[in-house]
């Protein structure tokens, strides 16, 4: 069983290792970028909510 735990354990490392080099590639460079820049992109909360009522 303590195998069998060491073998998962060992797995579940392995897989977070590959999946921080994938996010940090060179390939994904441009994809991180564009996803840092989102909230940046959302309209202002003042003047959605003046809009909504009925202000412009």
């Amino acid at each position: 069983m303590d195998m069998l735990i060491s073998i998962a354990t060992a797995v579940s490392f392995l897989t977070f290792i590959a999946i921080v080099a994938w996010a940090w590639s060179s390939g994904r460079r441009r994809a991180n970028r564009e996803s840092s820049l989102l909230p940046f992109g959302l309209p202002d909360e003042d003047r959605v909510a003046a809009q909504l009522r009925g202000r412009p």
